[in-house]
């Protein structure tokens, strides 16, 4: 059921040659030799050296071996950012078992699809996280999903019918297994070994497969890029699934560099852990940069240690960056990819400010950017189009879906995700917006980031998105939805107003204002979900006519 098609971008054997091919199991297993009394990985409550998560792994993946689950055979992995969640995948790939870790997000319509349509044999969740009881979830799906006969849970409590990760984790084996056992099981090079989610139009995720040839390669360009040591220690800050926490995954072991998967639960406590764990590379996304900004305004916090803050998934405003580092210290790089594409373009530590601010910098080792106008044709430097890119470190493709590959995938491997953007005179990329999010109002166009980062320099705004709603004159009208920061308000003509002070032209002001608690997210957790506030809007319109 591979999903390896003719997109795929660069000569063979390519990234092995770039990566001597090394998976990131591989990395794993050489660090607990070199690095064996270094702390490797740690969460809120426990924490492994590279020598104990190497037995961790090798107990996991063996106990999984003997349970009887094939090569090939899928395990959904439903957890919060944890020591768990991270090696589990390590697991999967050594034990050659397919690996889909999921968001915590998911509920039963989302678990029965992706666990049918991969025909997982196993899933692992928490026992409860969150007041939402993921077993009692499981268990109703069960009698409907055949495939489906091991059922693994973290947690302290034994429950019936359910074997405890931390069981196969810490019983020793029964007798001892050579030194090769898994090499004729581990995923190598280009097979298909993994599985992630990206949001889909229907409300259900679309699923993307990858090979250990395409999380080791960028793993390496990011190790080398951010100069990733032994003596970093690299958080998720980000739901870990995949997105903005490749250098988490990927690079770190690369480096041998300390891993810290942190659990999310607000602002104060991520910055209160950052500070406790000397944590130096954080990786998240801009919603959370900005609570986080929120958070250091009104309480000082020890920061000293980050060096980068490395925000993906989302645009993040320059004045946002710009307070970041004066107020929390360390660098902000930005970053430009998908789930499909994996990363695209990326800003540096060597890169003046203003590129760092303005750009999403240039294309990674491997990439291939180009600029065309709606008839498919390259544009010159300077001018706004569609963005297209070809990927040395792309997905296979979608999972089972050939139609979807060849829509997003064309000749030579060039690909598009929908954005538009420019490269400027130094050959930095400039994203623009998502042509799908660009509003036409009396035939001028309005892009939507700009908007929202003049918002977000408000001081009342903690988080802006803009969005078209229909007009029967003007076809489309603009409307700004707000997240005002903590004890404060935002009236339509403090926006108007503070927006004239910006000198932008009239057109581009929003018609209307929209207040919400906090916005709806996508199903990959990272980026606003416009639609669902488009629909809103229309709503209330049709409703007030």
């Amino acid at each position: 059921d591979s999903t390896m098609t003719d997109h795929i971008y660069g000569e063979p054997g390519e990234i092995s040659k770039y990566t001597g091919g090394l998976a990131v199991s591989d990395m794993w297993d050489r660090n607990a030799s070199k690095f064996p009394e270094r702390m490797a990985i740690e969460d809120a409550e426990s924490s492994l050296t590279w020598s104990e998560a190497g037995v961790w792994i090798d107990r996991v993946a063996i106990r999984l071996l003997e349970l009887g689950i094939k090569r090939g055979e899928t395990i959904v992995v439903q957890l919060p950012n944890s020591i768990e969640l991270h090696l589990l995948r390590v697991v999967c790939e050594k034990a050659g078992i397919r690996c889909v870790p999921v968001t915590g997000n998911m509920r039963r319509s989302e678990m029965e699809y992706i666990l049918g349509k991969t025909k997982a044999v196993g899933v692992v969740v928490p026992a409860e996280h969150r007041s939402f009881n993921y077993v009692e979830m499981i268990e109703g799906l069960c009698p409907d999903l055949l495939a489906l006969k091991h059922l693994f849970v973290v947690g302290k409590t034994a429950l019936e019918g359910w074997t405890r990760i931390e069981d196969l984790a810490t019983r020793p084996l029964g007798h001892k297994y050579p030194d090769d056992y898994f090499e004729d099981k581990r995923y190598r090079g280009g097979e298909l070994s993994f599985i992630g989610l990206t949001s889909g139009s229907t409300g259900l995720p679309k699923l993307l497969t990858y090979s250990p040839d395409v999380c080791s390669g960028p793993g390496k360009f990011y190790m080398e890029s951010l100069r990733l040591t032994v003596d970093d220690k690299v958080a998720a800050v980000a739901p870990a699934a995949r997105g903005p926490n490749l250098p988490v995954y990927f690079s770190a072991p690369w480096a041998g560099a300390g891993i810290f998967m942190l659990p999310w639960s607000g602002p104060k406590h991520a910055l209160d852990l950052i500070e406790e764990r000397n944590i130096t590379v954080a990786c998240l996304v801009p919603t959370q940069l900005a609570m986080m900004l929120e958070e250091a305004r009104t309480k000082p916090f020890d920061l000293e240690s980050m060096r980068i803050w490395r925000s993906a998934g989302a645009f993040l405003p320059p004045s946002l960056m710009a307070e970041v580092e004066e107020k929390m210290g360390g660098i902000v790089l930005n970053n430009y990819g998908s789930m499909e594409l994996g990363n695209i373009t990326s800003v540096s530590l060597d890169d003046p400010f203003e590129v760092r601010m303005n750009t999403a910098g240039k294309p990674i080792y491997g990439v291939e950017i180009k600029i065309t106008d709606d008839d498919g044709r390259e544009m010159e430097s300077g001018k706004v189009g569609e963005i297209k890119a070809r990927c040395l470190f792309a997905s296979l493709g979608y999972y089972q879906d050939d139609q979807t590959n060849r829509e997003i995938w064309g000749e030579g491997g060039w690909a598009s995700i929908g954005d538009l953007g420019l490269v400027d005179g130094r050959g930095d990329l400039v994203i623009v917006g998502r042509k799908k999010d660009v509003i036409i109002r009396g035939g001028q166009n309005i892009y939507p980031p700009e908007i929202e980062a003049l918002l977000m320099k408000h001081p009342k705004v903690l988080d802006s998105a803009v969005v078209a709603m229909p007009d029967p004159i003007m076809g489309e009208r603009v409307c700004a939805y707000v997240i005002a920061a903590e004890g404060e308000t935002l009236t339509f003509e403090e926006m108007v107003l503070f927006l004239k002070e910006q000198k932008i032209a009239m057109f581009k002001i929003p018609e209307r204002l929209e207040l919400l608690p906090k916005f709806p997210m996508v199903s990959d957790e990272y980026k606003v979900d416009k639609n669902t506030l488009r629909r809103e809007v229309t709503d209330k319109l049709s409703r007030e006519t």
